[in-house]
């Protein structure tokens, strides 16, 4: 153990954030824009010679000091970062690493659930975490109707099944007609609902307002993502060099995970809207519909479902919100979804989104 202090760095503190960000960029890591601790390890001149982050349950944008490597700091921050998490009450506790230092992780307890060969490696401080997760989906359906059996139940008949992960933020006809499209022609629809709250709409009003919107499709099965299906908010861009191959690190991890997902559930196609105006979901849609048929699972793109020949998006709902038009999106939105915005209900959340400078990205 070293004698060198280790202190939060608060936001407001220019000069150890500056310091921060020289000590990243030298050691080839981006600051990540989603963080909400960062720590600093100070020598006796007190110079950030090492640091670490958090982000809701993960760890991100470590580094030692090229000078001082060899010394052991990069355990002494691992080891704080986990003793903050646990005082916040997060026990299950997951990081992203280069290919090369994953080993390090794995010494100090971490367990690999996912890797993309010379990009990255994504693990959890549980050893049977991911295993378990798979089970639990194997033995459980959440259905909505209250007589329904939760168990899945295959039969030779049962020939296709499909999955759709969504965020709805919030439910759109759009993502109606994706739904409904996709429950039609399959005979099973595993619906995977991304289940954190990095959204300006909370998972729980999220979830309730995508069961009631589909509660007439009697093949749904209905999963929270939980910490395995990643969001942009909760993927890293700290050490990849540019936006084009965070995107790809993105899409690579994600199928990696979903195809364990897929083979579970024997999953045999997976449903993504098309998005015209999007960059980011363009190049993801072009390498799923490349990965996934390497696994014998079926890509199928489906375009946008349009309302005055502009597509529906989750994004113009927000923008009306936020502009003060609540009327203007019940063209756009599903009775349920309706109702829910012009309650009072849905005070806090206006307020939030009306707050919010930019509501048109994810």
């Amino acid at each position: 153990m070293s004698n060198y202090n280790i202190a939060k760095i608060y936001p407001n503190d220019r000069f150890a954030n500056t310091q921060i960000e020289k000590l990243l960029q030298e050691e080839g890591i981006r600051r990540d824009p989603n963080l909400d601790y960062t720590c600093g390890m100070y020598d006796e001149d007190m110079n950030i010679i090492a640091t670490g982050s958090l982000f809701g349950n993960t760890l991100r944008c470590m580094a030692v000091s090229h000078l001082h490597q060899g010394e052991g700091l990069m355990n002494e921050i691992v080891t704080h970062l986990i003793e903050i998490q646990f005082e916040r009450g997060n026990t299950h506790l997951f990081l992203y690493t280069k290919c090369d230092t994953a080993k390090f992780f794995g010494d100090l307890g971490f367990s690999e659930i996912a890797r993309v060969s010379d990009q990255l490696v994504f693990m959890e401080n549980r050893r049977t975490g991911f295993s378990d997760y798979l089970k639990k989906l194997q033995n459980s359906c959440t259905k909505n109707t209250p007589s329904s059996d939760n168990n899945i139940e295959y039969s030779r008949n049962t020939q296709n099944i499909a999955a759709l992960v969504m965020n709805a933020n919030p439910f759109t006809h759009g993502h109606l007609y994706l739904v409904e499209k996709a429950a039609a022609e399959n005979d099973i629809l595993h619906l995977f609902m991304v289940s954190e709250d990095a959204s300006l709409v909370p998972y729980s009003v999220r979830k309730r307002l995508i069961m009631e919107a589909t509660s007439h499709l009697p093949n749904i099965c209905y999963h929270d993502s939980g910490p395995y299906i990643i969001s942009n908010a909760t993927f890293p861009s700290y050490f990849q060099k540019d936006e084009s191959s965070v995107i790809t690190g993105h899409a690579l991890l994600d199928l990696t995970i979903f195809k364990s997902i897929a083979q579970t559930l024997h999953i045999n196609r997976r449903y993504v809207g098309k998005e015209p105006t999007s960059q980011v979901t363009g190049i993801y849609n072009q390498i799923m519909a490349e990965e996934l048929p390497k696994s014998d699972i079926e890509c199928i793109i489906i375009p946008r479902l349009e309302h005055d020949g502009t597509a529906i998006s989750a994004s113009t709902v927000r923008q009306a919100i936020h502009d003060g038009k609540i009327e203007s999106i019940k063209p756009l939105v599903p009775e349920a979804t309706y109702q829910f915005f012009i309650s009072s209900e849905a005070d806090e959340i206006i307020k939030k989104i009306q707050e919010h400078e930019n509501v048109i990205h994810y």
